[in-house]
C-alpha cells in the first residue's frame, strides 16, 4: 500500500510533469520562422487564450495591429474572428490551414450566414495592410500572421475562435468542430502601453477568482487534511471518524459548489478549458461515489467489508489526486498569477510535510500509532 508522504509524492510529480506539458507557450521563440515584419515580438504582448491558442499582438502609434495566433494543429483549419457583438453574424474572420498537399493558406472570410455557402472567401471587413498575411506549421503548431490598420486606436473587441479537423475544399469551409468568444483589449499591445494581459470582464474574472477559491479550499486543504486523519490518527477513538467525516463532508460542499461555478463560467462566457472541465467532472463522481458508499456500508463482521475498504480507501485517494493535479491545471489555465502559485504551492508543501513527518513518526513510535487492520476505515461501532 502506498503510504500518505509516498501518494503526495507522486501526485504532485505527475501534476508538475502534466502542467509543463500545458506549459507556458510564450516561452516558444517563432521569431525565425516568420518573415519581418511578424519575426519583430520585442514589443508583443502574448497571452494563452483558449484551449491551445497562444496570441502575440502589439499596435504602432499609427494603430497598425499587428497579429500572430499560434494553435496546435493536425488538420483541418484555425480561425480568428472580428465581431461588433460577438456573434458569427457578419463577422469577418482571418483563417489558415496548410493543405493535403503542403500548400500555406490564409484568407479573410466574411459571415454573411451560418451555412457554409454563407461563409464567403476573399470577402470581410478587416482594413489588412499591404503586408501580406503568413501562415506557416512549426512544432506541431500552426501560426497565422497578419497586420490590420484603424483610423484611431483599437480597444477593447469581441473575438471569434473556431477550428474544424476536416480541410477546406475549393475554399468552402466546413463546419466548425468548437468555437468560442472573448474579449480582447489590443490597447494593452499599444507603444508604450504598461499593461501586458488580457482583460476579462469583470463578471468573469469574479467567476473565476470564486471558482478557484472554492476548489482550493475544498480539493486543496480540507480533503486532503480529512484523508490524513482517516490515516493517521485511527488511535484518536471516536475522535478521528467524528473529524474525518466532517472534514470530507464540508470538503465535497466546497468542491461541488465550485464545480457549478466552474460549470456557469462555460454556459455563460464561453470560458473554454476541456481538459480542466474533464477533470473537474471526473473528481467530482469520484466524490459522489464516495458519498453513496458511506449510506451502504457493510456492517463490519461482514464478509463484503474489507473490500468496501478497499474501494473507499482507493477511490478517495484518486479523487484526491484528481483534484490536486485540477488546482495546478486550473491556475495555468486561468493564468491567475504567481500569488495563486505561491499560495498553492505553500497549501501542497504543508500537506506533503505534514503526510512525511506523521508516516516517520508511525513508523519510529508503533505503539503511539497503532497497526491497523487491513483496510481500514473503520468508524464508531
Amino acid at each position: 500500500m502506498i503510504s500518505g508522504s509516498r501518494f503526495w509524492g507522486l501526485a504532485v510529480f505527475v501534476a508538475i510533469v502534466v502542467v509543463s506539458v500545458v506549459g507556458d507557450e510564450c516561452n516558444e521563440d517563432i521569431n525565425s520562422i516568420l518573415p519581418l515584419p511578424y519575426a519583430n515580438m520585442t514589443h508583443m504582448v502574448c497571452k494563452p487564450i483558449w484551449n491551445s491558442y497562444v496570441i502575440r499582438f502589439s499596435q504602432s502609434k499609427d494603430h497598425v495591429v499587428t497579429i500572430v495566433l499560434s494553435a496546435m494543429y493536425t488538420s483541418g483549419y484555425v480561425a480568428m474572428g472580428f465581431s461588433r457583438d460577438g456573434m458569427m453574424l457578419n463577422s469577418s474572420a482571418m483563417v489558415g490551414w496548410i493543405t493535403r498537399k503542403g500548400t500555406p493558406v490564409i484568407k479573410q472570410y466574411y459571415a454573411e450566414g451560418f451555412s457554409p455557402s454563407q461563409v464567403k472567401h476573399d470577402k470581410g471587413e478587416l482594413p489588412l495592410t499591404s503586408i501580406p498575411p503568413f501562415v506557416t506549421v512549426y512544432g506541431g503548431n500552426i501560426h497565422l500572421a497578419y497586420q490590420l490598420k484603424y483610423p484611431s486606436q483599437l480597444k477593447s473587441q469581441p473575438i471569434l475562435l473556431a477550428f474544424s479537423s476536416k480541410y477546406p475544399e475549393h475554399h468552402l469551409l466546413s463546419v466548425h468542430d468548437d468555437k468560442t468568444t472573448i474579449h480582447l483589449d489590443f490597447s494593452q499591445g499599444s507603444s508604450g502601453s504598461k499593461s501586458n494581459s488580457i482583460t476579462p470582464s469583470n463578471n468573469l474574472h469574479r467567476s473565476k477568482t470564486t471558482h478557484g477559491a472554492l476548489g482550493l479550499l475544498g480539493w486543496g486543504i480540507i480533503l486532503p487534511y480529512g484523508a490524513i486523519v482517516a490515516r493517521y490518527f485511527k488511535h484518536k477513538e471516536p475522535l478521528w471518524y467524528y473529524l474525518h467525516v466532517g472534514f470530507q463532508f464540508v470538503g465535497f460542499i466546497f468542491a461541488v459548489a465550485a464545480g457549478f461555478v466552474g460549470l456557469n463560467m462555460y454556459n455563460k462566457f464561453n470560458f473554454h478549458a476541456p481538459a480542466h472541465k474533464g477533470l473537474g467532472i471526473t473528481a467530482i463522481v469520484l466524490s459522489v461515489l464516495q458519498v453513496m458508499a458511506f449510506f451502504i456500508r457493510p456492517e463490519k463482521d461482514s464478509k463484503h467489508r474489507k473490500y468496501w475498504n478497499w474501494y473507499h480507501h482507493y477511490v478517495g485517494r484518486i479523487a484526491l489526486f484528481f483534484g490536486c493535479l485540477n488546482i495546478l491545471l486550473g491556475i495555468q489555465v486561468a493564468d491567475a498569477g504567481s500569488s495563486w502559485k505561491i499560495g498553492y504551492g505553500f497549501i501542497l508543501a504543508s500537506i506533503i510535510l505534514t503526510s512525511i513527518v506523521l508516516e516517520v513518526l508511525k513508523l519510529k513510535e508503533p505503539n503511539n500509532f497503532p497497526p491497523n487492520p487491513p483496510f481500514p476505515l473503520d468508524p464508531v461501532q
